[in-house]
């Protein structure tokens, strides 16, 4: 069952596509059937820079677990460094660390 609910985010950083790097100004998560993994459906990331042309995407298809598996290590490297080293801005208000625990919706 698609549930046709997509979850879109302005992003900054940069991707390499098939023509190399490009600048990310967007993202998008959805579940949805994928195009290429052996799955039913899967948890689908576009990262894109819609000003570049439809060349600037990376696209990615993970299972559940997969994606709460890479939820997790983003926060543990995170949770590992000093609090803003990977910011674009500097903030004045401590940054709130959610764990996925809590991400996972209960059964």
């Amino acid at each position: 069952m698609c549930t046709y609910q997509t979850v879109k985010v302005a992003l900054d950083g940069a991707a390499k596509g098939a023509n190399g790097w490009f600048t990310l100004t967007g993202g998008a998560v959805y579940v949805d059937h994928p195009y290429h993994a052996c799955h039913e459906h899967t948890v689908n990331i576009d990262f894109t820079n819609p000003g570049d042309g439809p060349s600037a995407r990376v696209a990615v298809e993970l299972t559940e677990e997969a994606a709460l598996a890479l939820v997790d290590a983003i926060q543990q490297a995170l949770a590992a460094a000093p609090p803003g080293l990977a910011s674009s801005v500097e903030r004045r208000v401590p940054v709130q660390r959610v764990r996925v625990a809590s991400l996972r919706k209960s059964v």
